[in-house]
């Protein structure tokens, strides 16, 4: 070997690459991106756009106007997918909404994410 300490980075890297690539692939093998169905309820989506925030915080409020002209109720649910900057912008903007949630009983619907 005419360069050992080369050859030893080299086959450094490579084992950290290749320990990185197998540990994401086993995380990403052990926890869906998304699942279907939680506990006791079925994911549904819906489409629209935000006509109202209410204040921030984990129990965020927020109304969506959906193409039938129907307004719907939401609140952020604490594992929600989203942040206030990004609901106000699409409150400026008019943007098409799609909002995944569940819903409770007596209560207004839970949204899980948003965007």
């Amino acid at each position: 070997m005419a360069f050992p300490r080369v050859t030893a980075v080299a086959f450094l890297i490579f084992l950290i690459g290749s320990l990185s690539i197998l540990c994401i692939g086993l995380l990403a093998l052990s926890q869906p991106a998304v699942s279907l169905t939680t506990d006791q309820h079925n994911i549904e989506s819906v489409q629209g756009k935000i006509v109202s925030l209410g204040p921030e915080g984990p129990g965020m409020d927020f109304i969506l106007e959906t193409a039938t002209g129907q307004y719907l109720h939401f609140r952020c649910a604490s594992s929600c997918h989203t942040s206030l900057a990004h609901l106000q912008r699409h409150l400026y903007e008019q943007a098409t909404t799609v909002v995944y949630y569940v819903e409770e009983p007596k209560t207004p619907l839970l949204a899980l994410n948003v965007d």
